[in-house]
């Protein structure tokens, strides 16, 4: 939303009292904008230790819901619950690093603590693969427009994704079913213009 000079210009003749009242108001409304607020103006952790951190709430949090949650609908419903306070992070911090690395350490925990989701009928894990594999896109559509000299460290995650995924027969063959070539999954082979070619394969009625 755009605002007029005129409106700013009669924000600006607000009383420091008026103002105060108006941004506490605004502030109750939106959570996100109070942590984002406090986060800036406040906090002593950096991004990095908040990152630290969600790296290591992500490791808890799978391997509890791999080791005590066999139904799967259950399993991706706390998953996306991560994903969830991943994206939260992300939008307080505004950590576009984190925004990539912490949604791969995601699916690549999933991948590591739950071993028996190659085992388990393909019908109950579809859904959380094609989850999985939306992620994936996702990320390397980020990592595609971050600047290059994170391209290295990304490169380790997206590595460790490809062994996971090829070792699973299913999940492979849905990846290459969804039009997804391993070969992307490297940050130096991620094509130009990636978001259109991911657009074109949804449009083809995959990825869904």
């Amino acid at each position: 939303m755009e605002y007029s000079k005129e409106f700013k210009a009669a924000l600006s003749q607000l009383s420091p009292a008026e103002k105060d009242r108006l941004i506490f108001r605004l502030l109750r409304k939106d959570e996100i904008l109070s942590k984002k607020l406090y986060f800036e103006l406040i906090d002593e952790e950096t991004v990095d230790q908040k990152r630290d951190a969600m790296e290591e709430l992500i490791k808890e949090k799978v391997e509890y819901a791999s080791k005590y949650i066999s139904n799967q609908k259950y399993f991706i419903v706390l998953i996306r619950k991560i994903s969830a306070q991943i994206t939260e992070h992300v939008k307080v911090t505004t950590d576009k690093f984190g925004d990539i690395s912490l949604n791969l350490l995601l699916i690549n925990e999933i991948l590591e603590s739950n071993e028996k989701l190659s085992r388990q009928k393909f019908n109950d894990v579809y859904k959380l693969y094609l989850y999985m594999i939306n992620k994936i896109v996702k990320a390397l559509a980020l990592t595609k427009k971050l600047d290059e000299d994170y391209w290295m460290e990304i490169d380790e995650y997206l590595s460790v994704a490809y062994n996971k995924i090829t070792a699973n027969i299913y999940l492979e063959k849905l990846f290459i079913n969804n039009g997804i070539d391993f070969n992307w999954l490297n940050a130096d082979r991620i094509p130009d213009h990636f978001d259109l070619i991911i657009k074109d394969i949804k449009n083809q009625g995959f990825l869904k």
